[in-house]
């Protein structure tokens, strides 16, 4: 049974319209869009560690990365790396192809939300981090329990914004303000060279850097968060623009969201925002409101968590 919904440490975000996307950046944010959305609140910090493991330990719940993997779902796998586990970045050793991300991803038997970098490493210090290798599914579950949903696409950029329609930040359209760092980012040249000037190489505690307008943490960098919305790269047949007003958003059709590189694998996407610790600007500059990235719904990463919502 789930919990009773507790919406007292969140964050209450009045409905309203806003600009949503930007034409700016990457092709899979244009264009622009005038969208409405209702009132909710919304967690002020990702979901932690110790969260997760209050609802581990309540439910015995077995997250994705923890289970068996069927082979035939997998068409060309390897079939000893058929087993549970989950991908965890490798920093490489110099400059790479930047095409090619599994010179830096590597599946990791034994990885999972409880070894974050595999199977001989734990949570201890790391209990205020943001979860991570956590699943589409493993995220809508601890929703759930805790009497919350994950957010919709819009809702989630709507709240990132703080305030700030337009913006190419959470905080403006500098990447810093006033030369600080507003967010756990990765500094340096991408997959390699991590200057961890922000003072972090992987995940920080939530509420380390700087909230938004809204008052709401961790809403740039630290760790990507998921949303209901199914994936496509042209949102824009899916909303309103400017020019004709404000609109409901509505997400995209699950058969729009497969992976057209990948037509052997039949797993459907789902949006995730913010960004993460791994964004760099010579890479992933994704660290914004309007950015927005595919993620196979059976597939958990060390950089991918999430928040809740709660609605009216």
């Amino acid at each position: 049974m789930p919990r009773t919904s507790v919406a007292i440490d969140q964050v209450p975000i009045e409905g309203g319209e806003f600009t949503m996307g930007s034409e700016n950046f990457y092709p899979d944010e244009r264009p622009l869009r005038r969208v409405r959305v209702e009132r909710f609140a919304i967690d002020p910090y990702p979901v932690t560690n110790a969260q997760f493991s209050s609802f581990i330990e309540e439910t015995a719940y077995l997250t994705v990365a923890e289970r068996p993997i069927d082979p035939a779902q997998y068409p060309g796998a390897i079939e000893e790396l058929c087993v549970p586990g989950s991908l965890v970045f490798r920093p490489t050793k110099g400059p790479v192809d930047l095409n090619d991300w599994t010179q830096w991803w590597e599946w990791t038997p034994g990885a999972s939300w409880r070894h974050p970098l595999g199977p001989m490493t734990s949570l201890a210090g790391l209990e205020d981090h943001p979860v991570v290798h956590v699943a589409f599914e493993d995220a809508q579950a601890y929703a759930h329990w805790a009497g919350k949903s994950l957010p919709t696409e819009a809702e989630w950029e709507y709240a990132s914004r703080g305030g700030l329609d337009g913006k190419a930040f959470c905080w403006g359209d500098e990447i810093t303000l006033d030369g600080k760092i507003m967010a756990n980012t990765w500094q340096g040249d991408f997959p390699w060279q991590n200057l961890v000037l922000d003072g972090y190489e992987r995940t920080s505690p939530v509420g380390t850097f700087p909230p938004n307008g809204y008052g709401l943490y961790d809403m740039a960098g630290n760790v990507w968060e998921w949303t209901v919305d199914w994936y496509t790269a042209a949102p824009e047949a899916q909303h309103s623009k400017p020019c004709c007003g404000a609109a409901p958003a509505r997400g995209a059709a699950m058969e729009q969201s497969y992976d057209p590189n990948q037509p052997q694998i039949r797993i459907p996407r789902k949006v995730v925002k913010g960004g993460s610790h791994l964004c760099a600007p010579n890479y992933c500059l994704r660290f914004r409101p309007a950015a927005r990235s595919p993620q196979m719904v059976d597939t958990s990463m060390s950089h991918l968590g999430f928040r809740c919502v709660t609605r009216a």
